[in-house]
């Protein structure tokens, strides 16, 4: 098996040696991440500059670009053939329900599944983050499993591990998103020159953390595993729409 290796913390990131050191022992591994912490780019690209590649002593490729770009210019560049699977992580801190929206790391699975590869996302939920080797033990585990039954074709996993020691942790969950609350207001700040600087505010507290979500697995103990679907159609809103729709005049546009 072949496999590339993305985050969004960047190549020198301590996530992504400790998901490297782990998959090398069941697969080829290439690992292309960005040069630098891109927590938060989501599925950006860099459009007004070009892209370049610095080769680190590791044999790690670090590039000047988003976890998008990296996942992009690998499979199409960088990759003599194609990888069998994209994995992201592993990042430094959760992943769960809206942060997905937002997270670079979800971004590089999901510019792999884009690609027409299976992809994973994991991430390490702690106040901390130390136990690095417990989400690499149970990102191998997941990999095994999907040898024998691969992922569908629209599917990304999104996999959320407690850092805890492994022997600490209870199980796997597989379960849906949760959703937090707004994101607590950005604070203002005065730079040395006296000029007004804005930081954004903590994430918002759980709003849906029951039954069955992935916010709900991580805090029993359990890694969270919950399948993503790039496509964003609300497929119930459709028919009513369209009816909705079918009652607007639009001879008189102008």
């Amino acid at each position: 098996m072949r496999i590339l290796l993305s985050n969004d913390d960047g190549a020198h990131a301590p996530g992504i040696k400790k998901l490297y050191d782990a998959l090398v022992t069941i697969a080829d591994v290439k690992v292309v991440a960005p040069d630098r912490n891109c927590s938060g780019a989501s599925n950006s690209l860099t459009l007004l500059n070009p892209l370049r590649v610095h080769m680190l002593e590791n044999g790690f490729a670090s590039i000047n670009g988003t976890p998008t770009d990296c996942v992009h210019l690998a499979i199409n560049q960088l990759y003599d053939g194609q990888p069998d699977l994209v994995v992201a992580g592993i990042n430094h801190g959760a992943n769960l329900g809206d942060d997905v929206l937002y997270s670079g790391t979800v971004a590089a699975a999901t510019e792999g599944r884009h690609m027409g590869l299976p992809a994973i996302a994991v991430s390490l939920v702690g106040k901390e983050e130390k136990h690095y080797e417990t989400a690499a033990a149970v990102t191998v585990k997941v990999i095994q499993r999907l040898r024998t039954h691969p992922l569908p074709a629209d599917q990304i996993l999104n996999i959320n591990v407690p850092d805890v020691p492994l022997n600490e942790i209870k199980g796997v969950k597989v379960t849906r998103l949760g959703q937090r609350h707004k994101a607590e207001t950005m604070t203002a700040q005065v730079d040395p020159w006296g000029r007004a600087i804005y930081w954004y505010g903590s994430l918002g507290s759980e709003l849906d953390a029951g039954e069955g979500t992935d916010f709900e697995a991580v805090s029993q103990g359990y890694a969270s595993i919950t399948p993503l679907t790039v496509d964003m159609t609300a497929y119930n809103s459709i028919e009513s729409l369209a009816n909705w729709m079918s009652e607007v005049d639009f001879s008189n546009t102008q």
